[in-house]
């Protein structure tokens, strides 16, 4: 098993807390995560949103991509996890911009390809916003271009969206860039099993979670393609003792739909497909990481880690708060036991 977690570059992942005394700076998520290689963790994944989905419009949050490159150039071993929207980038430009990240962490970059959900924040950049199966329908002509400019120079491709003549890409990144997506749609599912290497999920239940895994396997298996590898989202509480962890969660789940982030969150749910009803104590808490259901004594997490990794999963992506303090509680309290 191994452990990623979400850069905090919204300045945290509770809604209705207001100052997870996590920075939105370059120090702050420098910091973090020269500090997370030290303390076992694999991976750490770089949201892209250009207005801040946990705080709300107003608040700061930082470019996925210009922290990237940084994050790159500080790090030895992490993989760096960056999303990416592919109305938000023109594909043979970000394939050039990803093979010089590549280039100066050979072998460490991966990208989170979403396929976009907020209306407004399109809006407010100048972008057009397509309906859902649209975005899917780009997306995929999007990865066809990304994939085939790393591998082959004087590529050219006439698609509905996307265009371009005899393109040059020089130099190739060291290592192909691994692809993951996540999405619950029926276009999602197709396009991911078809196009990309591994599939994040957003916080739920071992079961939900295995038999998602198993639909991926199938859809994958009967396309002839090698094994995905599987990630889930989770927001993680560790303590010595049940009444500590049910009083950190009573104070992160004190739902305000007043909250600033409350807003753009409808507009999540009206522009995404969802196989769940989602309630407001997930709204609370980003990605739906309480589902995942890692909140609990070392023991206790130590077991729900091991009943994820029966049903195929392997790897996670965590959200704390404050979060250093509480991923080196949780190195010491679970990685390191597990190790």
């Amino acid at each position: 098993m191994k452990f990623g977690y979400w850069m905090p570059v919204f300045g945290g992942w509770l809604r209705n807390v207001v100052d997870e005394q996590m920075p939105t700076d370059w120090t702050y998520v420098k910091e973090l995560a020269r500090r997370s290689e030290t303390l076992g963790y694999d991976l750490t994944l770089i949201a892209e949103l250009y207005l801040n989905d946990i705080k709300g419009p107003e608040a700061p949050a930082l470019e996925a991509w210009s922290t990237a490159a940084a994050l790159a150039a500080v790090t030895e071993q992490l993989e760096i996890m960056v999303a990416v929207r592919p109305t938000f980038h023109q594909p043979a430009l970000l394939a050039k911009q990803a093979a010089n990240i590549d280039l100066i962490a050979p072998g460490r970059l991966s990208l989170n390809v979403v396929s976009s959900w907020w209306r407004d924040e399109a809006t407010k950049y100048g972008l057009h916003f397509e309906q859902h199966d649209d975005r899917y329908a780009r997306t995929r002509e999007w990865l066809d271009v990304v994939k085939n400019v790393w591998e082959h120079d004087h590529f050219s491709y006439d698609g509905k969206y996307y265009q371009l003549t005899d393109n040059v890409l020089q130099p190739k990144p060291a290592k192909a860039p691994f692809l993951y997506a996540g999405g619950e749609s029926e276009a999602a599912k197709d396009l991911i099993t078809t196009q990309c290497d591994g599939y994040v999920m957003h916080g739920d239940s071992p079961a939900h979670i295995g038999a998602r895994i198993a639909d991926m396997r199938r859809r994958r298996e009967q396309k002839g393609l090698p094994p995905m590898k599987f990630g889930v989202a989770g927001y993680t509480i560790v303590r010595e003792t049940e009444q500590a962890v049910s009083r950190e969660l009573a104070r992160i789940t004190d739902v305000k739909a007043t909250a600033a982030g409350f807003g753009n969150y409808q507009q999540w749910l009206a522009g995404t497909q969802l196989e769940q009803q989602v309630s407001l104590q997930d709204y609370s808490v980003s990605n739906r990481g309480l589902r995942t259901g890692l909140t609990g004594t070392p023991a206790q997490l130590q077991d729900r880690i091991g009943e994820f990794e029966r049903v195929g999963v392997d790897f996670f992506l965590l959200q704390a708060s404050p979060q250093l303090e509480e991923m080196e509680r949780f190195s010491e309290s679970v990685i390191r036991v597990l190790a």
